[in-house]
């Protein structure tokens, strides 16, 4: 059972979660100490609870799927919906592989209130987790997904470089940025990357998630050059996008034929590239 857990305000937890988590024999948590702080103020104590993370992630996933063979395993994450920019998923592909069932119980995600909240036009939007951590990736990462309002989330620490790469890319585009989603401290800020830079006091604290409001059209004034599609691609193949969505985004956003993307993504994958 994958059950989501407040943002911050511990009310929004829901009565079926707090079922599961007082009948489970056993808690699957991103952080052990987090998680006992949420049971024990639900009043649910006495819980085994295994960590699982990126660097444990591959090693204990057999024993969890064995356990929910036979046993009701509840998987949380810090806050929110456990798979979203986490293994959850790997943990969800490996069990369905492995014939055991799972299920998601609904609940809380910070991306979605971050959208609703921004009040850009949502008929279509794109949730891209993380941006790349190095400058030039992130960029191109920003600057690729520009043509569709697009749900960021960012450290902390890294939140004002990655503000100024924005600016740069994307000068006047409107941003919506929100800090400490559903808690005491919760700061809401809409303006331009430079304005929201200007508005967080430093040092920075807090969970972070951030907007981009999409183009009025995808067609932007003039292609991009061709090493800084190259670098966009990188940078969606390290987020894990397939080459079919990579090459989707890319041309969305004015970078060029789809066919012709997804060639180049495959190349790109596969080190067969060719100067251009």
């Amino acid at each position: 059972m994958f059950v989501p857990t407040p943002l911050g305000n511990l009310r929004d937890v829901t009565l079926r979660a707090i079922d599961v988590l007082r009948d489970a024999s056993l808690v699957v948590a991103e952080d052990s100490r987090v998680t006992r702080r949420i049971l024990s103020a639900l009043e649910i104590g006495g819980k085994e609870i295994w960590t699982y993370h990126d660097h444990n992630a591959h090693a204990t996933t057999p024993s969890i799927l064995e356990r929910a063979r036979s046993e009701t395993v509840a998987v949380v994450t810090d806050a929110g919906t456990p798979g979203i920019s986490d293994p959850g998923s790997a943990l969800i592909a490996a069990a369905r592989e492995a014939g055991v069932a799972v299920e998601v119980l609904p609940g809380p995600a910070a991306f979605v209130c971050a959208a609703v909240l921004s009040g850009f036009d949502l008929r279509r939007f794109a949730f891209a987790g993380f941006p790349p951590r190095a400058g030039a990736a992130r960029r191109a990462a920003l600057r690729a997904s520009l043509a569709t309002t697009t749900v960021w989330y960012e450290a902390p620490h890294r939140i004002l470089a990655c503000l100024a790469d924005l600016a740069a890319v994307a000068p006047d585009r409107r941003v919506f940025l929100v800090r400490e989603l559903s808690k005491l401290y919760e700061q809401q800020v809409l303006g331009t990357a430079a304005e929201i830079a200007g508005a967080l006091e430093v040092p920075v604290r807090g969970e972070i998630a951030f907007v981009v409001e999409g183009a009025p059209d995808a067609t932007p004034a003039s292609a991009p050059p061709q090493a800084d599609v190259d670098a966009a691609i990188d940078a969606l193949v390290a987020q894990g996008l397939t080459t079919s969505a990579i090459a989707k985004r890319l041309a969305e956003a004015g970078h060029g034929e789809r066919r012709h993307l997804y060639t180049r993504v495959g190349d790109r994958r596969t080190g067969r590239d060719e100067p251009g």
